[in-house]
């Protein structure tokens, strides 16, 4: 006999993203940026395809901190798309929270955008959500 307790369900990304971001253009400034986290509480910026050929970016409070605040640029003279990070590996939500950390662990990812079939954003994933998500299932 095992002791692991059988799951009544499979968790997937879908159970476990967020919506804690905000999707702009890659030409605001840094400090209109931020200024969009502050007002929808976010804690990433997606930044918007141009064209349909063209793959998401993202900007994350880290990003500001390493690029912005600790070179002391000028947030208001920065656009998003400088210190983006691009493309962006994304999941699907059908996806096993498992495989999802492995995917993380593989690729060094901390968060990524959970994106449907049709390359609609639908949500966030990152670590503390699948933890905590993955848990609620034990």
């Amino acid at each position: 006999m095992s002791n692991i307790k059988p799951t009544t369900a499979e968790r997937t990304v879908r159970d476990v993203m967020h919506s804690d971001y905000v999707i702009t253009d890659g030409f605001l400034t840094v400090a209109d940026g931020i200024t969009l986290m502050r007002q929808h509480r976010a804690s990433v910026i997606i930044i918007n395809r141009r064209t349909e050929h063209d793959e998401l970016g993202i900007v994350l409070p880290s990003d500001i901190a390493k690029k912005v605040l600790a070179p002391n640029r000028p947030a208001e003279r920065i656009n998003l798309y400088e210190i983006m990070s691009k493309p962006v590996v994304s999941v699907r939500p059908e996806m096993n929270v498992r495989y999802c950390a492995r995917l993380f662990d593989q690729f060094g990812l901390s968060l990524a955008p959970v994106v449907d079939a049709n390359q609609e954003v639908l949500g966030i994933v990152d670590y503390h959500k699948m933890v905590l998500g993955w848990m609620a299932s034990h």
